[in-house]
């Protein structure tokens, strides 16, 4: 026998293992033939595919290599070195030979769905739609660069496209699990959520262990504030994958929904146990403590929202170091900057008088629309538009970091009020605007931005206030933006004052604030302006608070002049406002 026929049979008995799913096997032939012949060609290029099937991709990069040195044209062999590339995180050199493999096959549609994958690593979206597209040309009934296509469209949140493309890539393989699971995410986000329950039925009859379906149905009820069906979700999810971190964070939140916050923290604890640099399990459990009053843990785990990964992009990367309380200030400059909401600003930035006392020369950066408030603090700041080329100075602080660098506890809240004030002269012209006071003067915020993702519980229609709106007050819309549900209601309710189009920003609304009695607020950033002045103001909130609110309290150590009306059970606002009522009638004779 030739040493040619020796090869190919070991070749031939390689492939056998190979196939069979006996990989140490297969690995001895194929390094058997290159010791026989070492620029074996079929040898080098299916040890290359074994050893990246078993994740071994450097030492398959390197026969991959070998064969292309033998075959340099061989479309497959590139299209290999592209996967492996990839798994190794090499994506521009993935590119590379993915592009060279549609060079030497141009009708490669494989080379093309694997390019887009590729393509949205290195975020060039637009790029990979383009690469998927290319795939389906080639092969109409493609259905994985339908579902891929579909990924980045959800990523874009351009849902019904992606709805679209799901449905094309189930339509063309009816077993397409992943497809299905993530058909139901789009539905969830379009708010179409019986359907994306079917769908997750769908999913689990096809596939009764696919532990992601009970998941992302766990999500869905939760969506749908259905949290112990939600917590039945999980736990089976749990039970097909116990290292399932992310069900244990979810679960949290569940148990967090209805109050049963020693089974939250459990659930939290064990999701980082099982994944110690999961940030979103740390940053839950973190508003969890502080809404506990354990504020010493609660405002140390706070940090992790930085290491969350929809928060990665928007940490500041100064040169100069993070100040967290450690280092003395004495004669050195102190940035403060906004992060997170206007009302988180405006409720936190108070702490700026504690920095003053520590010797610290203070920056504050402001955007415009709270430039005018913040200008009214007493003291010298100084205070810079966002945008605006900064100043130098030697530490950064987040503002809502800085309850962390004072150590703060309850106790220990600085409460001293008024903070903010009002514009003199928007007072004056707000006064002549509203002209002589005739009743008692309530300032409604009923509904907050649609965008956040609490808005379902924490917002108003304006037209369960029918029953406070019909007492004699004089009401006036302290709101800036009125939402789609809430147009005709505001009409029809004629008694109430609109000012959205003379509001150009805080300064504005804090002079309304000014002029009113009272002011009856949902949880919004009027909210905190209102208790940063001082203001009489009444806050709704829902049956779990945001964090900065606790629990079973009606007044608030944040802001002295503010009393708490609480639902006593999910979506329960009735009561909340009939409560509100009997208060509003006790103002009637003043």
């Amino acid at each position: 026998m030739s040493k040619l026929d020796s090869t190919d049979n070991l070749v031939q008995k390689g492939a056998a293992y190979h196939h069979q799913g006996n990989f140490d096997q297969a690995e001895e032939v194929y390094k058997k033939i290159l010791k026989i012949e070492q620029n074996n060609f079929d040898a080098l290029q299916l040890l290359g595919s074994l050893l990246a099937q078993v994740e071994k991709y450097l030492e398959a990069l390197k026969f991959l290599n070998k064969a292309l040195k033998v075959k340099p044209n061989d479309a497959r062999i590139q299209f290999n070195k592209g996967i492996v590339l990839k798994e190794l995180k090499r994506f521009d050199e993935a590119l590379e030979s993915y592009d060279r493999a549609i060079q030497i096959e141009e009708g490669y549609a494989d080379a093309y769905n694997n390019r887009g994958i590729v393509l949205k690593e290195l975020k060039r979206l637009d790029e990979a739609l383009e690469s998927y597209d290319r795939a389906i040309k080639i092969e109409s009934s493609y259905s994985q660069a339908y579902y891929n296509r579909g990924i980045i469209l959800q990523e874009l949140k351009r849902f019904d496209e992606a709805l679209s493309h799901y449905n094309k890539a189930i339509a063309i393989n009816p077993n397409y699990i992943d497809a299905f699971n993530n058909r139901g995410v789009v539905l969830k986000e379009l708010k179409r959520f019986d359907q994306a329950l079917d769908n997750y039925n769908q999913v689990i009859a096809l596939k009764p262990d696919y532990a992601k379906a009970y998941y992302n149905q766990g999500k869905t009820f939760q969506e749908l504030n259905r949290f112990n069906e939600a917590l039945v979700s999980y736990n089976k999810a749990i039970k097909i994958k116990p290292d399932y971190a992310e069900a244990f964070n979810n679960l949290g939140n569940s148990f967090q929904e209805i109050k049963k916050f020693d089974s939250a923290l459990v659930n939290y604890d064990y999701a980082i146990a099982l994944k110690p640099d999961y940030a979103d399990a740390y940053f839950n459990k973190s508003l969890l403590l502080i809404l506990l009053g354990e504020y010493k843990q609660g405002w140390q785990l706070y940090e992790w929202r930085w290491k969350q990964e929809f928060k990665i992009n928007t940490i500041r990367l100064y040169k100069q170091p993070l100040w967290l309380g450690n280092e003395s200030l004495t004669n050195k400059t102190l940035l403060i900057y906004i992060e997170q909401g206007f009302g988180d600003f405006i409720q936190f930035i108070r702490y700026i008088f504690l920095v003053e006392r520590l010797g610290a020369k203070v920056i504050i950066e402001v955007p415009l629309t709270l430039m005018n408030i913040i200008k009214t603090l007493k003291g010298k700041f100084n205070i810079i538009q966002s945008g605006e080329l900064l100043p130098n100075f030697d530490y950064h602080c987040p503002v809502m970091s800085l309850p962390l660098a004072f150590k703060t506890t309850i106790k220990s809240i600085p409460a001293k009020l008024p903070y903010i004030y009002v514009d003199e002269k928007k007072k004056i012209l707000w006064n002549k605007k509203l002209g002589k006071k005739e009743k008692t003067r309530v300032g409604l915020v009923w509904s907050g931005n649609p965008e956040h993702k609490n808005d379902s519980n924490r917002s108003i229609l304006l037209k369960k206030f029918e029953n406070i709106i019909s007492l004699p007050f004089e009401f006036h819309c302290l709101q800036k933006e009125i939402q789609e549900t809430d147009i005709q209601t505001i009409i029809d309710f004629s008694q109430i004052h609109q000012h959205q189009k003379e509001i150009a920003d805080f300064s504005d609304t804090a002079a309304l604030i000014d002029a009113m009695d009272i002011i009856i607020s949902v949880d919004t950033s009027v909210a905190h302006l209102a208790g940063a002045m001082g203001k009489n103001v009444w806050v709704l909130l829902p049956y779990l608070p945001d964090f900065r609110w606790m629990l079973d309290r009606k007044d608030s150590p944040w802001y002295p002049s503010a009393k708490l009306y609480r639902q006593n059970m999910k979506n329960n606002w009735h009561d909340v406002l009939e409560e509100l009522k009997i208060d509003l009638l006790k103002f009637i004779d003043k």
